[in-house]
């Protein structure tokens, strides 16, 4: 009788791991994006650096999100743009709208709910779930862009219009 019980036992252990091992992966639920003037196209020389955190709801109906920056001044705006590592791409969902010549900065910038992308946004998403798509593929990034309110731009750390720091959505 004993017997018969511990073979049971042991075949239900081995279905219960047969079961775990088909089971698929589930969806890609949490986002990073490490942000710096190295990944920046072209490159920025600055001290300036960044995280962006993204968490997918359970229903997968939302984005949550939250933008830490140290070191940077003057951020006038944060955007996820579409676009593989390397290469610059349009903006396609806005995470943060400031002022330029803003000064200093250091913590969170910028937290919210992302339900769709930005209207008319030119990375031609339509809806969350192309976001979301572009996201888990590897095909975005967030930049900060800075600009410290006098002509000429580009003139250095706090004032990058183009951007001053970037990562790759992964």
């Amino acid at each position: 009788m004993k017997k018969i019980y511990y073979i049971m036992a042991a075949v239900l252990v081995v279905l219960s791991l047969t079961s775990l091992a088909a089971t698929p992966a589930p969806n890609l639920m949490n986002f990073v994006a490490p942000l710096s003037g190295s990944e920046e196209v072209p490159a920025r020389d600055t001290n300036a650096r960044g995280n962006a955190v993204f968490h997918l709801r359970a229903d997968g109906t939302e984005l949550s999100y939250k933008l830490i920056v140290a070191n940077i001044e003057n951020v006038f705006a944060a955007h996820i743009h579409c676009g593989a590592a390397g290469v610059n791409g349009p903006v396609g969902v806005t995470l943060f709208m400031g002022s330029p010549a803003s000064g200093r900065v250091d913590g969170v910038i910028a937290r919210g709910t992302i339900t769709a992308p930005d209207p008319g946004n030119a990375c031609g998403w339509s809806d969350f779930e192309e976001v979301l798509s572009a996201m888990r593929s590897g095909d975005t990034y967030v930049n900060v862009h800075t600009n410290d309110g006098v002509a000429p731009t580009n003139t250095g750390p706090g004032d990058f219009p183009g951007g001053e720091i970037r990562g790759q959505i992964r």
